[in-house]
């Protein structure tokens, strides 16, 4: 089995709460199902889940290179030189990352609302970029970009391999194998 979830901001990657942050059982999900990988509790989007062991480890695992696509909302408008160093990849203090895909983008016409909102700020302009990783370090993505000077403010993982949101709600599960 194996279930495509949007994660909503401010809940767990786990079944079980703690420090009185919501978790996944609250959703209604099937049982003996396992996250395969992880997203931080302040960061949205699609979450695979599975009672396969084996394709657990597939999916999570680094080895296996699957693409993850990631919407980051970053302050600032990332110049060339920010995006080519994102490509080349970025010196983080565990490590190199690996080579990704990067590029700004116009605000995707399927993002939700979020609660709680962005804080919007009069003085500092705020833009999409949309990454394109096969690795999985501990908030990559966030940490890349402030590494390039761009802070992440809103964080959507939207694809997995060949499975996306869609027109997953935050929140809402469907099986897709």
């Amino acid at each position: 089995m194996l279930i495509a979830l949007n994660k909503p901001m401010n809940m767990l990657s786990q079944f079980t709460s703690e420090g009185g942050w919501p978790a996944l059982d609250t959703l209604g999900l099937p049982k003996k199902i396992y996250a395969a990988g992880r997203l931080d509790r302040d960061s949205e989007g699609l979450l695979l889940l599975t009672d396969d062991g084996g394709l657990q480890a597939r999916i999570s695992s680094p080895k296996y290179k699957s693409p993850k696509v990631y919407f980051a909302l970053v302050e600032g408008v990332p110049d060339g030189d920010a995006l080519n160093r994102l490509r080349a990849g970025v010196t983080l203090k565990d490590g190199k990352t690996a080579p990704c895909e990067a590029e700004t983008v116009d605000t995707p016409d399927w993002i939700w609302d979020r609660d709680p909102p962005v804080r919007v700020r009069k003085t500092i302009t705020d833009t999409w970029v949309r990454l394109t990783l096969t690795e999985g370090k501990n908030r990559q993505v966030r940490r890349m970009c402030a590494a390039v000077g761009y802070p992440v403010i809103r964080l959507i993982r939207y694809s997995i391999g060949p499975h996306t949101l869609e027109t997953l709600a935050p929140g809402a599960w469907r099986h897709v194998g």
